[in-house]
């Protein structure tokens, strides 16, 4: 068995992900203030195909980046991005690990975690605030989103993207069901339809998420000595206290 979950899946991610980084752009580029790339490298935990490592390569520069990803499918769309920039590679490196245990440095100028933090049950979520928390630079920001939903509910299957690619249009759609204290298991379906819109290829996925509100993300990161506090398309924004 593939430990990969987005092995299947991987594929449709990059192409999903890109209206949501440009409605996530804003929110992330102002919770990113502090920023200290002179004190250590921004990490991008969960950098999936890169989407935001870019956008901390743009806006600052200088920095060096450590983008940490566990699935391969999507490091090779992160290497696919990197590879012909050279830029981008002197400055970012690839990190093929999970976010709760990959190896940090002993300051870092940032961090991102977006998208990525439901894979995480609630004490892995401290043990990566406390890792964090202990090598930030003084006023640097830890950045994390939460998605809904904030409970354990059941949620019927919906479309929530479509994308035109050539001949070919890409439809993802998802539907949950509680499967624990605190969990879901969404199952997803990426289906590929030709210009009549006859079904060409489909593909689903299913895995584990752990539910967590921006609400109770405050509370745990304030509990793991930050000041933290949600901001638009929540987007939670903390500094070691």
């Amino acid at each position: 068995m593939n430990g990969d979950e987005y092995h299947e899946s991987g594929e449709f991610l990059d192409l999903f992900s890109l209206d949501a980084w440009r409605a996530l752009r804003e929110p992330v580029l102002a919770a990113l203030a502090g920023a200290a790339p002179h004190a250590g490298p921004l990490v991008d935990l969960g950098a999936g195909s890169g989407l935001g490592t870019l956008l901390i390569a743009e806006v600052l520069p200088a920095a060096r980046i450590l983008a940490i990803e566990p699935s391969a499918a999507q490091r090779a769309a992160l290497f696919g991005r990197l590879g012909p920039v050279p830029d981008l590679r002197k400055r970012v490196s690839v990190v093929a690990a999970g976010a709760q245990d990959a190896p940090l440095p002993e300051r870092i100028g940032g961090a991102i975690a977006m998208n990525m933090i439901g894979h995480l049950d609630p004490d892995a979520r401290r043990r990566l605030w406390g890792r964090l928390r202990d090598r930030l630079a003084d006023g640097a920001p830890l950045v994390v989103n939460a998605q809904p939903p904030a409970e354990p509910v059941e949620i019927a299957e919906a479309e929530f993207v479509t994308v035109r690619v050539g001949a070919h249009t890409y439809v993802g759609s998802g539907a949950a069901q509680p499967d624990g204290p605190g969990t879901i298991r969404w199952r997803m379906r990426y289906r590929v339809l030709d210009e009549g819109g006859r079904l060409v290829r489909e593909v689903t996925a299913a895995y584990r998420w752990y539910v967590v509100s921006p609400a109770a993300l405050v509370v745990e990161l304030s509990a793991a000595g930050f000041d933290a506090a949600p901001g638009p398309m929540d987007v939670v924004r903390a500094t070691v206290r």
